[in-house]
């Protein structure tokens, strides 16, 4: 009987490790997968590097985080309504800053969907048009690819938006970053609609991840 019962707690055990090392290679066997919700992107902490391909030039396709400077609405901007941002983090290029972090990046409201309607989201279209590096102002095409909540300038400042300009600090310029905005969709043409059937807010601090559609010269 001892052989026997020994003979099939080996055979027990040998199953569950076999089984445990199957789930260890492949995530899908006896595991849940993360939700699609839970996979969003992340403001950067540190500075970015671009290609060194063309020197001292934002190649087009580039992305780079700014900070939104007064709040944007659907239910009250209107349409080539100014506001100016500027640039979270250090753009650099073969270990030189191309863009300090603090730089004023400007853009227009291109269009606007007021929510109102049944089943009608509101949305914002904004477009990036000027970049002002050192003191020089460049014309720049950009869009927005992702937003994110934040806290603003350090959390214990209290307002958003506090400090705009105060280019390098990093560890100001990131205190508050959150996440990616949860009830909000980047569409084509980088219109920022909300998924609720109301009106799309980014209150002043929030982050807009842009695309630079076209290459700009900036060094």
């Amino acid at each position: 009987m001892n052989s026997i019962f020994k003979a099939r707690t080996l055979s027990l055990v040998t199953a569950i490790a076999a089984a445990a090392c199957a789930s260890t290679r492949d995530p899908g066997v006896g595991a849940s997968q993360p939700a699609a919700s839970s996979q969003v992107g992340q403001a950067p902490t540190a500075s970015t590097s671009v290609s060194d391909a063309t020197p001292g030039t934002i190649p087009a396709g580039q992305e780079l985080d700014v900070r939104l400077r007064t709040t944007l609405s659907s239910e009250t901007a209107a349409v080539e309504q100014r506001f100016e941002t500027t640039t979270v983090v250090d753009l650099t290029q073969n270990g030189r800053v191309l863009v300090p972090a603090g730089s004023v990046v400007r853009g227009v409201v291109s269009a606007v969907d007021k929510a109102g309607r049944i089943d009608r989201d509101g949305a914002l279209t904004l477009t990036f048009d000027r970049i002002t590096v050192n003191g020089r102002d460049r014309d720049i095409r950009g869009s927005a690819t992702q937003v994110f909540e934040s806290r603003g300038i350090r959390e214990e400042a209290g307002t958003a938006g506090v400090g705009a300009g105060v280019g390098g600090v990093l560890g100001g310029l990131l205190g508050g970053v959150k996440g990616a905005v949860l009830g909000a969709v980047i569409g084509a043409g980088g219109a920022i609609a909300a998924t609720d059937g109301k009106d799309i807010t980014l209150p002043a601090g929030s982050i807009i991840r842009i695309r630079m559609d076209s290459p700009v010269r900036v060094g």
